[in-house]
C-alpha cells in the first residue's frame, strides 16, 4: 500500500464500519446536546444554564475518567463500545419521554430543567467510557503505518456529523419541535448500536490482565506526564477548549445579539464544523506530520483569533465566517494531536493515556462551558468569549516560548518506524 496513498484507511473494510458508527454516533449526540440548550435556555432565559448543563456532564466524566480507561485496557473494546451506546440510547429515549406533551403538561418547568440535568449527568458518567474505548478500538482496527491518515478521515467523519447534528438539530427544532427531534436521535443511536455489532470482537493486547487499579492508574498518568509531546499537545488542547468555549454561550448570541432564530443557531453552531471538515478533507492530501510542533502552535493561535472576532461581531455573517475559520484551524490541530496520541501511546495504555487526555481536555469542554456561562452572568456574553479567546492566544504564546523542543516537535521519524508494521 503507498505511502501517501490518501485512502489508505478507507481501503479496510472494519474501519469504514468503524466510521459509519462514528458517525451515527457523534451525528445523535451533537444533534441531542443542541436540542437540550435550545430547551434548557428557553425554558430558564440564563445563559448560567448553559453553563450547569456542562457543569452537570463534567462532574462524573472527571471523576469516572481514570477508572474508565483502566477498565477499557482490561476489557474487549468493541463489546464494550456497544454496552456504551446501548446506555446512551436509554438517555436519548428519557429524553425524547421528558419532553412529551403529557409530561409537560403535567410537570412543572422546574421539575422538568432538573431531569434534564439529571439525564446529561448520567451521560457524562458514560462519555468516560467512550473516548478511550474508541480510541483503543481504531487502533486495532488499522495497522500503525497509516494512523495519521486514519486519523485525518477519523476526524473528519466526527467534523461531518458534527456539521449536519447541529444543523438539522437547528432546523428541527423550528419544524418539528424539540420532543420529535430527540426521536430523530434516538433513532441514530439504535442503529450506531446494530452497525457495530459488524466488526468483529478484538485482542486484549494488555499483558497485565488483572492490575491492581491503583497501579494501572499511576502508570497511565506516568506516562503521560513524561512523554513530552503527548503532555504539550494535551496542554495545548486544554487551554484552547477551556477558553476558547464561544460555542456553548451560541444560544445567547443566536437569540439575543445577532437575533437569527433558531435556523441561525443552527448555522452558527455548524460553522466551526464545516472549516473543520474541508481542512481534514485537504490534510488526507497533504500529510502534515512534519514540524508538526510548529504547526499545531500555530492553528491553536489562529483558532484564538477567530474567537475574538466572533465576540466582536454583531453582524450575522461576519460571525459565520469567524466561526468558520476558527473550525478550520481547529481541523489541522486535531489531526495532529490525533497523530500524535495513536503514535506516541503504547497499544497496551491506550485506554488510560485516552481516559487522561479526557480528564483535561475532553472535561474541559463542559469546564469551559461553564467558564463561559459564569463569565457571561456577570460581563456578558461578548466579554466572555473575547476574554476566552486571548487568554488562548498568551497561552499558546507562553507555550512556545517555554518548550523550544515542542516547537521543534517532527512526527515523520515516529512514522518510518513504522513502515513495516502491519
Amino acid at each position: 500500500m503507498a505511502k501517501n496513498d490518501p485512502y489508505a484507511a478507507l481501503r479496510i473494510k472494519e474501519f469504514n464500519i468503524f466510521l459509519l458508527v462514528r458517525f451515527l454516533l457523534v451525528f445523535g449526540w451533537t444533534m441531542q446536546f443542541i436540542v437540550i440548550e435550545w430547551q434548557v435556555y428557553s425554558i430558564t432565559k440564563d445563559p448560567l444554564s448553559l453553563g450547569i448543563i456542562g457543569l452537570m456532564e463534567i462532574i462524573p466524566a472527571f471523576t469516572m475518567a481514570l477508572f474508565a480507561g483502566h477498565i477499557v485496557d482490561q476489557k474487549e473494546k468493541r463489546n464494550l463500545l456497544a454496552t456504551c451506546i446501548a446506555a446512551f440510547s436509554l438517555i436519548s429515549l428519557g429524553l425524547f419521554l421528558l419532553t412529551w406533551d403529557t409530561v409537560v403538561g403535567h410537570w412543572s418547568s422546574k421539575t422538568i430543567l432538573y431531569s434534564i440535568y439529571a439525564l446529561v449527568f448520567f451521560g457524562g458518567f458514560l462519555r468516560s467510557f467512550f473516548g478511550p474505548t474508541i480510541f483503543s478500538l481504531v487502533a486495532l482496527i488499522v495497522p500503525k503505518k497509516i494512523y495519521p491518515n486514519a486519523a485525518t478521515w477519523n476526524s473528519s467523519i466526527w467534523q461531518m456529523a458534527a456539521v449536519l447534528g447541529p444543523a438539522l438539530g437547528g432546523f428541527t427544532i423550528g419544524w418539528i419541535g424539540v420532543h420529535w427531534s430527540l426521536c430523530i436521535i434516538f433513532g441514530f443511536i439504535l442503529s450506531s448500536l446494530f452497525i457495530l455489532l459488524l466488526i468483529k470482537p478484538k485482542p486484549i493486547l494488555n499483558p497485565k490482565i488483572g492490575e491492581p487499579v491503583i497501579q494501572s492508574l499511576k502508570e497511565g498518568v506516568r506516562f503521560v506526564f513524561k512523554t513530552k509531546a503527548i503532555l504539550g499537545a494535551m496542554t495545548l488542547d486544554m487551554v484552547a477548549v477551556l477558553f476558547g468555549g464561544a460555542i456553548a454561550l451560541l444560544p445567547v448570541f443566536a437569540q439575543d445579539i445577532l437575533k437569527v432564530g433558531s435556523e441561525g443557531f443552527g448555522i452558527l453552531r455548524a460553522a466551526p464544523a464545516i472549516g473543520a471538515f474541508l481542512t481534514m478533507l485537504i490534510t488526507a492530501y497533504i500529510p502534515i506530520s512534519k514540524n508538526a510542533g510548529m504547526k499545531l502552535l500555530v492553528a491553536i493561535f489562529g483558532f484564538g483569533v477567530c474567537i475574538i472576532v466572533f465576540g466582536l461581531s454583531n453582524i450575522f455573517w461576519v460571525s459565520v465566517m469567524a466561526l468558520f475559520f476558527s473550525g478550520m484551524t481547529d481541523g489541522v490541530s486535531m489531526v495532529i494531536r490525533q497523530t500524535i496520541f495513536q503514535l506516541k501511546t503504547p497499544d497496551h495504555m491506550r485506554g488510560r493515556v485516552s481516559s487522561v487526555n479526557s480528564m483535561f481536555v475532553g472535561s474541559s469542554n463542559e469546564l469551559g462551558a461553564f467558564e463561559s456561562g459564569i463569565t457571561a452572568k456577570f460581563f456578558g456574553a461578548v466579554t466572555a468569549v473575547v476574554f476566552g479567546g486571548t487568554m488562548t492566544l498568551i497561552t499558546v504564546v507562553a507555550t512556545g516560548l517555554a518548550s523550544p523542543s515542542f516547537r521543534k516537535l517532527d512526527l515523520t521519524e515516529d512514522l518510518k518506524a513504522h513502515e513495516n508494521d502491519n
